[in-house]
């Protein structure tokens, strides 16, 4: 026989409304599972959403330039199912899996069996409010996979599956009160039906067919004889903290269990999901922060930082007054994990220089009729980035990164230049690439795009990536001087504050001239003093020219 599935996003993360930018099947098409069906793009990164099961496409629900969110329709697929070779008197009414007798119940859980899912052991929680329901009638949910979502005054729990189907009906509302045994919903499981014990904290428990009351939970005694449990060692004192810690973690049972199999303690973990909930990819950030201090990668010295470093307690501002708390974008979050990464693991100096960029300016005033003409307008930020290419060329190792082991450098033969951009939702560095090919007004087109698609969250992932080194540019707010961090894999990054004009004096007068701050941050296991100073010497030496980036 065939059946009809409902095909939905997908939980994707964070994002929300996500643009469809592309459909990779039609109506009538013969998929495969995990095949691509639909592309979405959201103003970070592009994800395919695949087919859930084997099947051919009856129905498509959305068109390109649609917006979709998780849990929405995108698709209906005819799928083949097993056939169903028990008669119509063997199999129990899909409306009471509890009338079923035990011999029918055996001809057909090899095929399909109903499953009545509830709330699991809680601990000492009570009547917990449902504040989510994350699936619908007719979907189809795997093994572990979340289903709705209970908030008590002290924590948000996410009730997983541990059946594999489709679902059949949810006897609960957002808002109900549920406690242990209490059911979710109901599921049609096309796998064989397994023996019931009551689960553990983060587990739920599940009734079938062949269960005289399947919304009653199963007792521990009550698993077969032939199936006995084996006897298990006593835990240890740091067992049972650490069991604790994947109890009282705001996670999926999923990403409980996966951060179970790497030994992560999810108490230490800083969750990106709703409501602070630990999500996969935060479990393995962590992981990657971890091992980078661990000391090995760098020639074996800790680099310090992390656990060693004493938390900062909470405060609860309410005792001093009025508050409003604000969550912050998820480009501030990323953007603030990667700066405080690179702090805690480059040791980095900061040189301070000032250029006379007075001729530069001259020049730049002298072509804005030019530029008019061809609908741009240039800046001086253009002409740092043509300098910046030029003395990379002369310092190669500027435009290397180091090896992970410590042990080489890998340098680059192509110039592209980061400019870091402020946006209302944080800070964003779009790439200009192959500099040293382009003239100053291509530059200055390509750099007014990128920064309005920016401000705009219209960026590519691919536009934001392959940088050599990049320029933080606060002159147009103000400033004398700063210490950009580094942006890894990047060993050097060029500050710029607001020029001004200051006396200078050229061997018999003072003079006015037009000067530039700048501030060069460089790794200081690549690169050393010395080098760093050579470095901004030529630099000024070429930005003070405008001529001498013709020699590069």
């Amino acid at each position: 026989m065939s059946n009809k599935i409902e095909l939905r996003v997908p939980d994707i993360g964070d994002f929300d409304t996500v643009e469809v930018i592309e459909v990779l099947v039609s109506p009538g098409d013969t998929v495969s599972t995990d095949q691509s069906l639909i592309t979405l793009e959201s103003d970070k990164a592009s994800m395919e959403i695949p087919a859930t099961q084997d099947g051919v496409i009856s129905e498509l629900k959305v068109s390109v330039g649609d917006r979709l969110s998780q849990g929405d329709l995108f698709a209906l697929l005819e799928a083949s199912g097993t056939a169903d070779t028990s008669s119509p008197s063997d199999t129990p009414a899909a409306s009471n899996p509890a009338n079923g007798t035990a011999e029918e119940t055996q001809s057909t859980s090899a095929a399909s069996s109903q499953v009545t899912v509830i709330v699991p052991d809680i601990g000492e929680f009570e009547e917990i409010e449902v504040i989510e329901i994350l699936v619908n009638v007719g979907d189809s949910v795997e093994l572990d996979q979340s289903l709705i979502t209970l908030e008590s005054d002290k924590a948000s729990m996410e009730i997983p599956s541990t059946a594999a189907g489709t679902v059949d009906a949810i006897p609960v509302n957002v808002g109900d009160r549920l406690s242990k045994g209490d059911t979710i919903l109901l599921l049609t499981s096309n796998q064989s039906e397994k023996p019931t014990s009551l689960p553990a904290a983060d587990e739920v428990s599940t009734s079938s067919e062949s269960a005289p009351a399947p919304q009653t939970p199963v007792a521990a005694s009550s698993a077969p004889a032939s199936n006995p449990k084996r006897p298990q060692p006593a835990a240890s004192p740091t067992q049972k903290i650490a069991d604790e810690s994947y109890r009282r973690a705001h996670a999926s049972p999923a990403v409980r269990k996966f951060a179970r199999q790497l030994g992560v303690d999810l108490l230490l973990v800083s969750g990106s999901g709703r409501k602070n909930r630990i999500l996969h990819n935060d479990v393995q950030e962590f992981v990657k922060t971890t091992m980078s201090r661990a000391g090995s990668a760098y020639g074996g010295a800790a680099s310090g930082g992390g656990a060693g470093i004493p938390p900062i307690p909470d405060v609860d501002f309410t005792q001093f007054g009025e508050i409003e708390r604000v969550e912050m974008s998820r480009i501030n979050v990323l953007t603030a994990e990667n700066l405080h990464r690179s702090w805690l693991n480059l040791p980095m100096v900061t040189h301070h220089e000032d250029a006379d960029i007075t001729e530069l300016e001259d020049f730049r005033q002298s072509i804005k009729k030019e530029a008019a003409e061809r609908d741009t307008r240039v800046t001086g930020l253009v002409f740092h980035i043509k300098a910046l290419a030029a003395t990379l060329k002369e310092f190669p190792r500027f435009n290397s990164s180091l090896a992970p082991d410590g042990q080489s450098l890998f340098y680059k033969k192509y110039f592209n230049i980061g400019i870091a951009v402020d946006t209302p939702s944080g800070l964003v560095v779009p790439v200009l690439n192959d500099v040293d090919k382009k003239n100053i007004f291509e530059l200055s087109q390509e750099m007014t795009d990128l920064s309005t698609r920016a401000r705009e969250k219209k960026l590519k992932p691919a536009e934001m990536q392959g940088a050599c080194m990049t320029i933080s540019n606060l002159g147009g707010i103000g400033g004398k001087a700063f210490t950009p961090i580094i942006n890894p894999p990047e060993v050097a990054i060029l500050g710029i504050t607001r020029s001004r004009m200051q006396p200078v004096w050229n061997g018999s007068e003072f003079e006015p001239r037009l000067m530039c701050p700048l501030d060069l941050t460089y790794d200081h296991r690549v690169i050393d003093g010395a080098d760093g100073a050579r470095f901004m010497a030529h630099y000024c030496n070429v930005i003070g020219d405008i001529r001498k980036m013709l020699l590069y």
